[in-house]
């Protein structure tokens, strides 16, 4: 393929992803403790210096071969001149959302970094933010789509408690007795954190190991909403829209000089 087309058919390629990843952004600005996530580097690399690889999460990823090594065709690589734009990666935004007041004693916002613990009935273990907690039948407190709240010692019930609440060391307090304690984790690269819903988060090998907070502090009876900013989002989205337009009057362009170009090639 002409270097041309290749460049500009990338470029809109990764314009697209990054509308993708906005679009997202602005879908969930009202979701209680979402986390947006950035477009990291829509980085220049030279195409024939990259190969494929899976990775041990189970992605397809492009990594970087040395100058002057023998490519995956067989043929030397010379140098490094970019003929492409390839998209690197996204990543979360960990910095925090306004905190809410509520009315509901279930409903807790983490002061400072870290996230909740939550499992789902099979066991699989994810992180949150969200905090707006309610109770099932039995009396655990879940979240609002099923998944169970983690304290220092599992799962957290409160069994048939009439009066409950949770105060700002992470104290569940059922009928005026501790029942347990929030436990609140962090990792040590935060924004690799994989999103596998709305608002929750798995780990990854880039993220690292969810390690216990020592004293974790929180808000009674209020929500951290997400950190989306309605007017960043759709400032980006503009221009990845523009990047988008000028990538495809380019791939016009080099289009209708390659046309013109074999036609005189042939009529010569």
């Amino acid at each position: 393929m002409h270097r041309g087309l290749y460049a500009a058919c990338s470029a809109m390629l990764v314009q697209e992803t990054n509308l993708d990843v906005t679009a997202n952004n602005l879908a969930n600005v009202d979701t209680p403790g979402f986390k947006k996530r950035v477009s990291a580097n829509a980085e220049f690399s030279a195409y024939m210096d990259r190969i494929e690889k899976i990775s041990e999460d189970g992605e397809t990823k492009l990594m970087t071969t040395p100058p002057f090594t023998m490519n995956w065709r067989g043929k030397q690589t010379i140098g490094t001149m970019a003929l492409a734009n390839i998209y690197s990666e996204d990543v979360m935004d960990t910095s925090p959302g306004v905190v809410k007041t509520t009315e509901n004693p279930l409903d807790v916002a983490i002061d400072g970094p870290g996230f909740f613990a939550i499992a789902d009935e099979e066991g699989n273990t994810y992180y949150t933010r969200e905090g707006n907690f309610t109770l099932d039948g039995a009396g655990n407190i879940i979240t609002p789509n099923g998944m169970q709240l983690q304290g220092n010692g599992g799962g957290l019930s409160v069994g048939n408690a009439t009066s409950i609440n949770i105060n700002r060391r992470g104290q569940v307090i059922a009928d005026g007795n501790v029942v347990g304690n929030l436990q609140i984790f962090n990792f040590e690269r935060p924004t690799y954190l994989r999103h596998v819903g709305k608002n929750l988060l798995a780990v990854t090998p880039q993220s690292g190991e969810a390690e216990g907070v020592a004293n974790p502090r929180f808000f009674e009876h209020a929500l951290e909403m997400s950190n989306v900013s309605v007017v960043e989002e759709m400032v980006r989205m503009i221009e990845a829209q523009r990047a988008y337009e000028g990538a495809s009057k380019a791939l016009m362009t080099h289009d209708e000089q390659t046309s013109r170009l074999i036609t005189s090639y042939s009529r010569g």
